[in-house]
């Protein structure tokens, strides 16, 4: 939201702006009396803000995902088409059970529910639910209490099941429930949250899948809005709502539904040590079954080979570390289980068309061309 402002700022107006981050002005209006300001945008709005920013006939933009304060202008993320990305997203990996997962005293996370909810039913389906009252402050007590709570309800689910949480927290909660039980993921239950905070979903275990809303767009908005109630005009709609990006897919939802326990564990076995140079007979000793039955196995339900298998989650490992690091080939060959880094570059051409080298500076090149285009 901070870029969207910013980029608004560098492209259209310049402002003298107080970053308010650690929100005193949220509880104390002392601060809007230090200064003769213009306008406030407020991720964090309350009665008492608006009050103040009324009093002073200060020009006030919402953008706290809550529901509206009359009068006052918001913009907010579009959580019915949140809730809709996330249904889709396990239906087209062949999910067949549903459930989300949110509190039932948020509006926001309501309106996922629902979204997510309609979404499966136009698919034929039916969703699940699992809702409780947020207390509004999490702490540890709460969070064990849950943690205990949901891996009981886990355990009765139908599996595999596609589980839409109503936010990264709620979904690492989840996470947490199914080691607690010895619930596996993403084979058994895939999980799924939401607002993409990279921070969250990478340090889960595995890395949490996420749809991300436009957190750059709306700030964006919010900047377009305070210029225009600067100017004096009249906000045609006071409650504006942004569409999602999409859905960032990490391992937590990187699967196909299967019910077949022997490629569960076989999957589970590959996604955690496929980079560490394994072979289909280490895969066959997790699986409890003969190569022939594996192979069979994984043509029936994957689509492809267990070896395949192995190649695929290489490659993805492959194409992060030439996207996100500077590593040397020599160095990502290793972290990805090949002995030669010859063999990798010729594995990576066979499968993709292209050699590490091309495709890295290819990505590059993409990622500053996107880049300029957002800030035109």
């Amino acid at each position: 939201m901070l870029k969207g402002i910013a980029h608004f700022e560098r492209t259209h107006h310049y402002w003298t702006t107080f970053h308010d981050d650690e929100a005193r002005s949220e509880t104390d209006p002392r601060w809007l009396a230090s200064k003769t300001w213009n306008g406030v945008i407020s991720r964090h709005t309350t009665r008492a803000l608006v009050d103040a920013c009324a009093e002073r006939g200060i020009p006030l933009v919402d953008l706290n995902d809550v529901d509206p304060f009359p009068g006052v202008p918001k913009i907010r993320p579009d959580n019915t088409a949140i809730g809709y990305l996330g249904a889709e997203h396990f239906i087209e990996r062949g999910f067949q059970n549903f459930c989300y997962c949110g509190f039932s005293n948020e509006s926001w996370s309501r309106e996922r529910r629902d979204g997510f909810s309609e979404a499966v039913g136009l698919a034929g389906r039916e969703c699940m639910v699992m809702d409780v009252d947020y207390p509004g402050d999490l702490t540890p007590f709460w969070d064990e209490a849950q943690v205990s709570k949901l891996a009981s309800w886990m355990k009765r689910l139908p599996k595999p099941i596609g589980i839409m949480a109503c936010n990264d927290m709620r979904a690492r909660e989840l996470i947490s429930a199914a080691h607690a039980d010895g619930i596996l993921v993403p084979e058994e239950v895939a999980i799924l949250g939401v607002n993409n905070d990279a921070v969250r979903c990478d340090l889960s275990d595995p890395a949490l899948s996420s749809v991300a809303p436009n957190a750059f767009q709306s700030g964006f908005r919010a900047a377009t809005l305070l210029r225009e109630l600067l100017l004096g005009q009249v906000p045609r709609i006071l409650d504006q709502r942004v569409e999602p990006i999409g859905v960032v897919t990490r391992h937590s939802t990187d699967v196909l539904a299967v019910d077949d326990r022997n490629v569960v564990a076989a999957m589970s076995f590959i996604r955690e040590e496929a980079c560490h140079g394994i072979t289909v007979e280490q895969v066959l000793q997790h699986a409890h079954v003969s190569r022939s039955q594996l192979e069979r196995k994984f043509r029936q339900h994957i689509g492809r080979s267990p070896q395949a298998e192995i190649r695929r989650v290489q490659l993805k490992k492959i194409r992060q570390l030439l996207l996100e690091t500077d590593f040397p080939l020599k160095r990502i060959a290793e972290l990805t289980g090949f002995e030669h880094m010859e063999y990798m570059c010729v594995l990576f051409k066979r499968l993709t068309g292209e050699s590490p080298g091309i495709y890295r500076t290819t990505m590059q090149d993409k990622s500053v061309v996107w880049a300029a285009r957002k800030s035109a």
